[in-house]
């Protein structure tokens, strides 16, 4: 059984869930808009520019959950991902996770967004495993802050290598989709790297390597 692996965020919906969250924590008025927005785009502009520390990401997105119980975050992702997510999935993306499935292949999410939002997002498109960034519960509440190695750059590798070693599973025949240059680590290490509606670095890379490249809407 091979590896079928995607990343989320501009691979598998048309748009960061991460951000778009973060307009949907503006509407429950739980951060003030104009400021929050601002830092968040800044913040995402240095992450497509390949620049970004995603800790300082994490910390920033995250302080909002500061005091909330799981529970309550996920009652109201759920109907989020429905209203605002489903609507931006690419058909090309359910139709190739659909493909891989009908070949016997193991289907994986990996995300550098929360898992409180990956996971969701998943499910929705009938993908039960996810690897994402892990936030941090104590007695009950959310801290604001993440646990163990961040799903970013050369940390999906990492958390990767450990889940295969969990699962007693391999690299071998694995794919990979992504749209980022930040994925560029996991791309090389899979033996069958698609990139998908690529940033310019990202597809200067796959031109030169010849990787697929596709565009999907």
């Amino acid at each position: 059984m091979a590896l079928a692996i995607f990343d989320l965020d501009e691979t598998l919906i048309h748009g960061d869930c991460a951000s778009l969250w973060s307009e949907q924590m503006v509407r429950l008025g739980w951060v003030d808009g104009e400021s929050f927005l601002r830092r968040d785009k800044a913040l995402m502009d240095a992450y497509g520019k390949g620049h970004l520390a995603m800790e300082d990401y994490m910390a920033f997105s995250l302080e909002p959950l500061i005091g909330r119980p799981p529970e309550e975050v996920e009652h109201l992702v759920d109907p989020w991902v429905e209203d605002f997510i489903e609507p931006i999935i690419f058909s090309d993306a359910s139709k190739t996770i659909a493909a891989h499935r009908k070949a016997g292949d193991r289907i994986l999410v990996i995300s550098a967004s929360g898992t409180h939002l990956v996971k969701p997002i998943a499910e929705r498109l009938g993908i039960d495993e996810i690897l994402g960034i892990e936030l941090e519960v104590e007695r009950g509440v959310y801290t604001g802050k993440t646990t163990g190695v961040l799903t970013y750059r050369e940390g999906k590798i990492t958390r990767l290598l450990e889940w295969l070693d969990e699962q007693e599973e391999n690299l071998e025949g694995a794919s990979f989709y992504s749209d980022s240059r930040n994925d560029l680590p996991l791309l090389l290490k899979v033996d069958y790297p698609h990139v998908v509606n690529p940033d310019p670095v990202l597809r200067e890379h796959a031109e030169n390597n010849k990787w697929p490249i596709h565009t999907w809407k």
